[in-house]
């Protein structure tokens, strides 16, 4: 999620831009709170029948198109790394003034706007730090709409899954602390009427 700039050694420099907006199968933290975790990852299939026909590069996923893949000024391409992009910033002033914050290493950052096909999550509970722990690993995309360089490295439409998938995990993990509590409680009631 790194944005690089690629310049050229002639004087009619294009203004190219390269990064990640997504690495594959590599954890990231989306929410820590009062004894849960959940944590998100991409699957390195995840784009194999993804919808990428229009996507558009934008700033914090919002406002105006930098560049896009129906013009060809921006290029998408899945390797073994991850989502990468490279975006030619020249067409627009924006796009130009965009190029040269991340020249200037103002910018660094990118993520993605997308819409989740399907996704698997594993939950534990970590008894060392009394906390469960949910892995969610997002296995198929089925629209890309935007690549964002972004000033905070969070992806505003994983965020707004994720609060949803993260409001299920809480009920879940109530529950099994529950179902956990009334166990203990019937094999302590259990334990005192052997005494």
């Amino acid at each position: 999620m790194v944005f690089e700039v690629r310049s050229a050694d002639t004087e009619d420099e294009q203004m190219i831009v390269e990064g990640y907006a997504t690495r594959f199968n590599v954890p990231y933290q989306l929410y820590a709170w009062d004894g849960y975790e959940v944590n998100e990852q991409i699957d390195a299939h995840a784009f194999d029948d993804c919808d990428m026909t229009d996507t558009i590069m934008q700033y914090d996923h919002q406002g105006r198109v930098f560049a896009r893949v129906s013009n060809k000024t921006l290029q998408l391409e899945v390797d073994q790394v991850g989502l990468k992009v490279t975006a030619d910033l020249g067409g627009t002033e924006e796009g130009r003034k965009l190029y040269e914050e991340i020249k200037g290493g103002y910018t660094t950052k990118m993520s993605f706007g997308f819409v989740v096909k399907t996704d698997e999550r594993k939950s534990e509970y970590d008894h060392e730090y009394n906390k469960t722990v949910v892995l969610r690993t997002i296995t198929a995309i089925s629209k890309l709409y935007d690549v964002s360089a972004v000033s905070i490295p969070a992806n505003d439409a994983t965020e707004i899954s994720a609060r949803s998938f993260s409001d299920g995990v809480i009920r879940e993990a109530k529950a099994e602390r529950l179902k956990r509590a009334i166990k203990r409680n019937k094999l302590m009631a259990k334990m005192r009427g052997m005494k």
